[in-house]
């Protein structure tokens, strides 16, 4: 992982770009503090699979009682 200043990565984008191409991540720095991190996108989308957070998401009973008065206001105004 390689860390370049704003300058450096507005001046040198296609360059750092092409670096990102094959593999690389850059970290765009402000003044020696980390801002940005410029990654390679994925080649392939991961497959969603029905039912995978199976016993992993919890509803609450409380999720389907009525929201409270005030809050029903704020929807209406």
């Amino acid at each position: 992982m390689v860390t370049v200043n704003i300058y450096e990565a507005k001046t040198k984008f296609s360059k750092l770009l092409s670096r990102v191409e094959g593999g690389e991540e850059i970290i765009i720095a402000k003044a020696g503090r980390p801002i940005a991190r410029i990654v390679p996108l994925s080649s392939k989308a991961e497959k969603r699979m029905p039912g995978s957070a199976k016993g992993r998401i919890i509803i609450k009973e409380s999720f389907f009682e009525p929201l409270p008065e005030e809050i029903l206001r704020e929807f209406e105004e």
